[in-house]
């Protein structure tokens, strides 16, 4: 199978752009070129001509396209030491605000969402929360609404569960049925999940937490950079930041705006 070209890429994304409203411009294209690759070897398209054509004409593989080309990476209570550091360090201060707002933003298919819903749950602090769950995807938004999760998951979520430091049994959170684990409604149901585009939507509240956590890191500089000054611009005076281990604010035009809370879980505070 032939191999795309920068330029072939070029005008992959000025079509997904121009027909699906989906702007992959600044993202890294190491990674959007090995995922395009990936979907053709997959489904045996021979060059850029037929991927064009594709695009152009079969509404059925663009979604599969797009679903391939949004991250869709996750877990519950991934990276444990993060909840435990978000607990002891962040939620104390949360519990000073009589509304607490939270933006979860690149939620995926709702996994980490729901694993903070359930240690704000265990603070007490669930009731006075308003969660906002987004990301690009439709299919995701909507998954992540039903909150269904396949049960032999569970078992590896109950480990990060308890090494991120919860307090109770885990399986009281989600009802099992066969093969699926459906989390709890009175939790699904303190979770607003709508589709929000970090590249071209902007500010939509103001935010004591927000979390985006191993999204940045498919962007380029540029936009990362944007996407940082979308979160100052939403977060309350001393609102915190929280971003994935491998993600920095080093380069973005707002890191003289924050605080470093906790390097290694990557929390971040708004300066006042």
């Amino acid at each position: 199978m032939q191999e795309l070209t920068d330029t072939d890429i070029g005008d992959i994304i000025t079509l997904l752009r121009q027909c699906y409203g989906y702007d992959f411009t600044d993202y890294s294209m190491a990674s959007f070129k090995r995922r395009l690759q990936r979907v053709m070897d997959n489904n045996r398209i021979k060059n850029a001509e037929s991927l064009h054509q594709l695009i152009l004409n079969d509404k059925l593989f663009s979604a599969t396209l797009l679903e391939n080309m949004t991250v869709n990476v996750t877990e519950m209570f991934r990276d444990p030491n993060f909840y435990r550091q978000l607990v002891e360090k962040v939620v104390p201060v949360l519990a000073s605000y009589p509304i607490i707002q939270i933006w979860h933003a690149g939620c995926s298919t709702g996994e980490e969402v729901f694993s903070l819903a359930i240690l704000l749950q265990e603070a007490g602090l669930l009731t006075r929360c308003r969660i906002y769950a987004t990301d690009i995807n439709p299919n995701n938004v909507e998954k992540a609404r039903q909150g269904i999760m396949d049960v032999r998951l569970m078992k590896s979520y109950t480990q990060n569960y308890m090494a991120a430091g919860g307090k109770s049994d885990f399986s009281a959170y989600y009802t099992a049925r066969y093969e699926h684990a459906i989390i709890r409604k009175d939790l699904r149901e303190k979770i607003l999940f709508v589709q929000h585009n970090l590249v071209s939507d902007g500010v939509f509240n103001e935010f004591q937490l927000i979390c985006c956590r191993n999204v940045l890191i498919y962007f380029n500089r540029l936009l990362q950079s944007r996407v940082l000054g979308l979160f100052y611009n939403s977060l309350a005076p001393l609102g915190y930041l929280a971003l994935g281990t491998k993600e920095s604010l080093l380069f973005s035009n707002v890191k003289d705006r924050f605080e470093t809370l906790d390097g290694v879980a990557k929390i971040f505070r708004k300066k006042d």
